[in-house]
């Protein structure tokens, strides 16, 4: 990995405070995903967010960050990540990736789901739950003394499995007082030497995952990432702290589907 600054290890009082975000985080997130219906817009989607963050008396990790305009990011169908809420009408068939990020008292939770709104087709069923099964065997690799770049790895040698690609233009990250903090986390072998993770060390692990090529672009508002060729893409994010043990999701909230349920295989051993 080209990037080599040190990477924080949190103390167990800041664990704690990165369990009550990342519960916020998650509880904005599912109550949001469960507002998502055809007939809304994503500027409504947005500002549901936010009313409920007010509830919790927390703040956007997202807004104002690098100047982006909403409060949570809501990408449709071909887009990837980083959409904004506005007029857009959610419609029967669309694929909605929902990201939220909060601050509680100086730390961030930050995960992501992606929504299926009404009756989906076949590919777009499968891609939802490899990319959900691809994020749950990159968090088995979240355990002290295993080398990130297996973490990475294991992204890319399962969904390719099924002809779906990464994005590698975008990558997880550390986080916790910063939303962005060290280390990259790409969904695929960056290559080089990789770090040795250690426990106390927390990150958003989150597969962008494309139907479709694996390049992307982005539109004119220089926020919004798109498919090149404009299938759809599916993203799923938690963050998850390392363990000298098994890894604890801080963002836990009940799968979406279980991939034996499309005749996909289950997480190896």
């Amino acid at each position: 990995m080209a990037k080599r600054s040190k990477i924080p290890i949190k103390t167990k009082q800041e664990i704690e405070k990165m369990r009550e975000a990342g519960k916020v985080a998650s509880d904005v997130l599912q109550r949001t995903a469960a507002f998502i219906e055809a007939g809304k817009t994503t500027r409504e989607v947005d500002e549901y967010a936010l009313a409920l963050m007010e509830e919790h008396g927390v703040k956007s990790a997202f807004h104002k960050y690098r100047d982006f305009p909403g409060y949570t990011c809501i990408s449709m169908n071909e887009e990837v990540v980083h959409g904004i809420g506005g007029d857009r009408v959610i419609v029967e068939g669309d694929l909605v990736k929902l990201d939220v990020g909060i601050k509680r008292q100086g730390w961030i939770g930050d995960n992501a789901l992606t929504v299926p709104v009404g009756k989906i087709d076949g590919e777009q069923k499968r891609l939802m739950a490899v990319t959900e099964e691809s994020l749950f065997i990159a968090i088995s690799h979240a355990r002290a003394g295993e080398p990130l770049h297996k973490l990475c790895a294991s992204v890319e040698d399962y969904v390719t499995r099924f002809g779906f690609t990464v994005v590698r233009d975008l990558v997880g990250h550390g986080v916790g007082r910063q939303l962005h903090e060290e280390p990259q986390v790409p969904n695929y072998d960056p290559g080089g030497k990789s770090p040795i993770l250690k426990a106390g060390m927390i990150l958003a692990i989150e597969p962008m995952i494309n139907a479709g090529v694996g390049t992307v672009d982005w539109f004119d508002d220089g926020w919004t990432v798109a498919t090149s060729d404009r299938r759809p893409s599916s993203h799923f994010e938690h963050t998850v702290l390392v363990t000298n043990g098994d890894p604890e999701i801080l963002t836990w909230r009940p799968r979406t589907a279980l991939p034996e349920q499309l005749g996909i295989p289950p997480m190896p051993a």
